[in-house]
């Protein structure tokens, strides 16, 4: 739902924007947190997107690449140039559909599942630390009464 276009007419308190606030302040840690992860692992954050978008496609462990754009929600062509990239990292591999050969599959490789599996190792433990604050975040956004919570 586009924010703009719906308007609550109830009256948002300070104890709200507290928590909303620490919410927001606890994801853009955990996003710092995974963009500096993913870079120290040697790829970009987008990159990590993609090999976790294809690993943890539900039912399989390939995508189209139409597939992943929706997934990561980018244009067709960005996703084509993205699985470039990873191609030439050896992150991932190509393989043509049996069924249709117009339709091209990609995968991890040994090496792009060693590099996923390290990075969602850190994430694991990552999330951890920060789910407690977490908790005690969506807590306060439920009662919507107390103080804030960092």
């Amino acid at each position: 739902m586009n924010a703009g276009k719906k308007r609550s007419s109830a009256r948002v308190t300070k104890a709200e924007y507290e928590v909303l606030a620490a919410f927001r302040y606890n994801l853009r840690q955990f996003l710092h947190f995974s963009e500096s992860a993913a870079e120290s692992a040697g790829v970009t954050p987008r990159q990590h997107q993609a090999l976790l978008a294809i690993k943890g496609f539900p039912g399989r462990d390939s995508v189209t690449i139409g597939e992943l754009a929706e997934q990561l929600q980018i244009a067709h062509h960005s996703a084509v140039g993205l699985v470039d990239r990873l191609s030439s990292q050896k992150l991932i591999i190509r393989e043509a559909s049996t069924e249709d050969r117009r339709q091209v599959y990609v995968t991890l490789t040994a090496h792009g599942t060693e590099v996923l599996e390290r990075l969602t190792n850190a994430h694991k433990d990552e999330l951890r630390r920060l789910g407690t604050r977490l908790s005690a975040v969506f807590s306060e956004l439920n009662s919507a009464g107390r103080g804030p919570v960092r």
